[in-house]
């Protein structure tokens, strides 16, 4: 979702936010709510197919790790979890006022979303710090290293911000290859339109041995084995490139080779 410096030392617990603290809670009685009346109508009319929900663990902290082709992934990947789903979402969707911004809380809320700034430095690293304290809370937390939907179609790069997180909680990894959503709601597109999903939880990673979150290495081969395993459940076409704009200008592409990015 966003871009940080890579951090040679991760923030402690201190440097986050009080307010960034309280979000990460587990999913209370609005999501509750909200997942089994969305998940009822969902399934009902769109009727996906799901399949390895047993690979997921039942208890403990897990990464589920998706590839991103529409908006409406975050809401099929928590209605077709088989427990509590937690991600992070812009912030804005929780600052409206009046009526509208009360029914965008309310849905984002229901549907297992945690407010995040998106940007850099910062606001990047306080993305990680509250994927870190979700998954120290022993939740799922649902995220995308490819940071942003595939606007054609294909497998982007992972980000190693989630190799990070998974090497320093010491979560379980569970891929999840998700197919057709982008035909049910395609970038621009207003309102959905029914088309068959299937969404496939892969057999869980166990990233321990590549070694410790502080090495470049070791989060850049474990993301690797990341996006493999995304790609063997959905059979997309390699992008072999980040999802994002290229650098413009000499500088930044002098800086974007010189220090490298965690990028979550």
């Amino acid at each position: 979702m966003t871009e940080a410096a890579e951090p040679a030392v991760p923030a402690t617990d201190n440097d986050v936010a009080d307010d960034a603290v309280a979000a990460t809670k587990s999913p209370g009685l609005v999501y509750l709510v909200g997942r089994g009346l969305i998940g009822v109508v969902a399934k009902t009319i769109f009727r996906p197919t799901i399949t390895g929900r047993e690979n997921v663990p039942k208890t403990g902290p897990v990464i589920l790790a998706s590839n991103h082709l529409s908006f409406i992934d975050s809401i099929v990947i928590p209605i077709s979890a088989p427990r509590r789903v937690q991600f992070l979402a812009k912030s804005h969707y929780f600052t409206g006022t009046g009526f509208k911004g009360w029914v965008s809380r309310t849905f984002f809320t229901s549907i297992g979303a945690v407010s995040v700034e998106r940007g850099v430095g910062q606001a990047a690293q306080a993305a990680l710090d509250q994927g870190k304290k979700i998954l120290e809370g022993g939740n799922a937390f649902a995220l995308y290293p490819e940071g942003t939907r595939s606007i054609d179609g294909r497998l982007y790069r992972g980000r190693t911000g989630i190799a990070w997180l998974a090497l320093t909680t010491g979560a379980t990894v569970v891929p999840v290859g998700l197919i057709g959503t982008e035909e049910i709601l395609p970038i621009g597109a207003k309102l959905p339109r029914v088309r068959k999903v299937t969404v496939k939880f892969g057999e869980p990673l166990d990233l321990a041995h590549y070694g410790a979150a502080s090495s470049g290495k070791a989060r850049r081969q474990a993301t690797d084995e990341i996006m493999a395993a995304i790609h063997a459940l959905t059979g997309q076409e390699l992008a072999g490139q980040y999802n994002e704009a290229p650098p413009s200008g000499t500088l930044h592409k002098i800086a974007d080779k010189v220090f490298p990015k965690e990028r979550l």
